[in-house]
């Protein structure tokens, strides 16, 4: 593949809601720029973007896939994302490294929430955005439905650059709005024609809307249109790719990926509004991993190199793949590298530009592109490579955290190891998956982002490793404490023939007030009933007696032992004696002191549109929460919570079914607060038939 400066590199994320036509329009594209002679289809399998197996047993974008195209002189990096939320850890990877995106809407069902939430991730990569409606070769698409609900959502930057042109029912060409020319389909290229004379009350508002967008882009511009001079398609044009740069124009095209129809108008905007990386982001700010001071990363090829690796791919057969985005200068084969966050080296062997899964080996990657390099051992995504002469660390890529929460079990003994192998390799792939170890609970915890994601995770680990699990609630780290102060006396005392165990403690035990610390001790003792040197065994047995309560058998905290009296035999005493007396003094005296079992409450900030308040306040409600208030966020309603954490499993999921998936949360451990009493005694009978 020939090597592409900065000015003629295009860098795209597909984005939209899951199943509106990314990867068909991606196909589609493929077919126009001749990389393939025939264009697949997601339900037969035979896509360029979706390759992986369980992409094409499911029937949709699971991972991020880069498909390079060339184009007027110029290479698009077209970035397909999934459109479901299970796997917007991918989206965004995609929109970390692309210059720019177009947001497929289907002319069918309309603005779903899918697109509110691409809009969302490029907004918060503040990346030019451009809107593809595709389907339009379906009789019940509507152009005009989708193109009020664009404007009601995301206001008046929305600017259609086509208007169709129907014979009947059917969709049959448009007009280009910027040019004033109609365009016809015919078989599978487009051809000028005359505009009916019937549109004209429907290009009237379209004309002028873009009329208006130019000339509020340049006071020349602005005089002119107020003389009634006309514009120049040069003036206009230009006037459009700076107004889509910098967000006050989002261009509107239609067409169908699946007939092939528009898409090489899209090609064409592509290249001729959207921005080249040295336009777009002349310059981006890296860090000094040194003294942390910021550094100027200037996108072009004769700075020194700096690139961030953006995805993973971990495959059994054909090895480990690290995408790659170029910032500035020439990442070249055979050279070797900087890893900033790793402080290490890292040897390029070989580069290659990716198209889907085909491997296509090049010499370098200059600054704005994008490529792939195989083994590089100790580099993960997020990872910044770069020139030893100029350490610079680049800003990583801000994944969704992953709250969903399963305890993994093994279908087979003794494949712990296996399983424990497996998801570490997927997680080299996803970092949106966390295996943690609940030693407490004797429990390994796999987090995710959705129900989805986990079938996903389990598919693959038996695909790819031939290995299987099954994911089941996790248990539910519980405390226990005391209510009462009570003073008790535990003894130990043993003749065996020779010296005995003589141990006694008098301790009393009361609520400490500090439910994160398990004990507190201290000693009062008068007359030395009991000797300093067993004060320690003493402290011992009350360290090793709080790991494991009396109603349950869960830790203890909160407890205050006070070591008041005692007493000791000159030849029998020991501080194993010590120890065991206090053991024996602490479960007497807990059960006396009026145990309760403590549940984790957790505080929870919901995020969501304000029609949907009054759910989610009668949901957390039911989960035995307690809303403390309300913030209003970018035109959402923010909704402080604190619920026991036994209520929250499944919760993303509930969250995601009530809101139509507009709603996102976050959670974190607050403190421990005593269970209801018919919540106890389920735990401890639950806790009782496991023994």
């Amino acid at each position: 593949m020939k090597i592409y400066s900065s000015e003629q590199i295009r860098n795209v994320a597909l984005l939209g809601h899951g199943g509106s036509g990314k990867t068909t329009l991606a196909e589609a594209v493929a077919k126009v720029a001749g990389i393939i002679k025939r264009q697949g289809k997601v339900e037969e399998g035979n896509t360029i973007s979706d390759f992986d197996k369980e992409e094409m047993k499911r029937g949709f974008s699971i991972n991020t896939t880069c498909i390079p195209i060339e184009w007027q002189d110029c290479k698009i990096n077209l970035l397909d994302t999934p459109g479901y939320f299970d796997f917007m850890g991918e989206a965004k990877e995609a929109t970390r490294v692309a210059d720019s995106a177009i947001i497929v809407v289907s002319g069918k069902s309309g603005v779903e929430v899918g697109t509110e939430k691409a809009w969302e991730y490029a907004e918060e990569m503040d990346i030019p955005k451009m809107v593809f409606v595709t389907d339009m070769d379906d009789d019940q698409a509507s152009l005009k439905n989708v193109l009020e609900q664009l404007r009601e959502i995301f206001g008046k930057s929305i600017a259609p650059f086509q208007v169709p042109i129907r014979d009947g029912e059917h969709f049959v060409g448009f007009v280009n709005v910027v040019k004033m020319q109609g365009r016809k389909f015919v078989k599978d290229h487009v051809e000028q024609c005359d505009i009916p004379d019937d549109m004209n009350e429907a290009l009237e508002p379209v004309r002028e809307m873009i009329l208006e967008a130019v000339a509020e882009s340049d006071e020349t511009l602005m005089e002119k249109y107020f003389e009634g001079e006309e514009f120049t398609l040069d003036e206009i044009q230009t006037a459009l790719h700076n107004g889509v740069i910098d967000g006050s124009i989002v261009p509107v095209l239609c067409g169908s990926g699946i007939q092939n129809i528009g898409v090489q108008v899209l090609l064409n905007s592509i290249v001729k509004y959207l921005p080249a990386p040295k336009e777009e982001h002349t310059s981006v700010m890296g860090v000094n991993p040194d003294n942390d001071k910021e550094i100027e990363v200037i996108c072009d090829k004769n700075e020194p190199m700096s690139a961030l690796v953006f995805k993973t791919i971990v495959d059994p057969y054909i090895g480990r793949l690290s995408l790659f985005r170029v910032y500035s200068g020439i990442l070249k084969a055979d050279s070797s590298y900087m890893n900033v966050n790793k402080d290490t080296s890292e040897r390029i062997s070989h580069i290659y530009v990716l198209r889907g899964k085909e491997q296509i080996e090049v010499k370098e990657i200059r600054a704005g592109d994008i490529g792939a390099v195989a083994k590089l051992n100790k580099t993960s995504t997020g990872d910044t490579l770069c020139d030893s002469s100029r350490p610079v660390k680049l800003k990583g890529i801000n994944f969704p955290e992953s709250l969903a929460c399963r305890a993994i079990f093994p279908n087979k003994k003794g494949e712990e190891e296996k399983i424990s192998s497996g998801l570490h390799k997927l997680i080299e792939e996803d970092p949106t998956i966390k295996v943690v170890m609940d030693s407490e609970n004797h429990q390994e915890l796999l987090y995710g982002v959705g129900g989805q994601h986990f079938d996903v995770i389990s598919s693959k680990l038996e695909a790819k490793f031939k290995v299987t699990m099954d994911l089941r609630k996790p248990k539910v780290p519980f405390r226990e404490t005391i209510k009462k102060k009570i003073k008790i006396q535990g003894k130990h005392k043993k003749q065996s023939g020779g010296h005995g165990q003589y141990g006694d403690v008098h301790i009393e035990f009361e609520p400490s007030g500090d439910r994160e610390t398990p004990y507190v001790f201290e000693t009062k003792i008068v007359g030395g009933s009991v000797p300093k040197n067993y004060f320690p065994a003493v402290d011992k047995g009350l360290q090793e007696s709080v790991l494991s309560g009396v109603l349950a058998g869960y830790p203890v905290v909160g407890v205050k032992a006070t070591l008041v009296d005692g007493s000791y035999h000159p030849v029998d005493s020991s501080e194993m004696a010590f120890k065991m007396a206090t053991k024996v003094a602490f479960k007497k005296g807990i059960i006396e002191a009026a145990p309760v079992l403590l549940e984790p409450i957790v505080s929870v900030k919901v995020t969501v549109p304000d029609s949907y308040m009054g759910d989610i306040i009668g949901d957390l409600n039911k989960r035995r929460g307690r809303v403390l208030g309300m913030n209003p966020i970018k035109g959402k309603q923010e909704i402080l919570a604190e619920v026991p954490q036994s209520e929250m499993y499944g919760y993303s999921t509930d969250l995601r079914s009530m809101t139509g998936g507009r709603g996102i949360f976050t959670l974190k451990f607050e403190r421990y607060d005593e269970a209801p009493m018919e919540v106890q005694e389920k735990v401890i009978e639950d806790r009782n038939n496991e023994q």
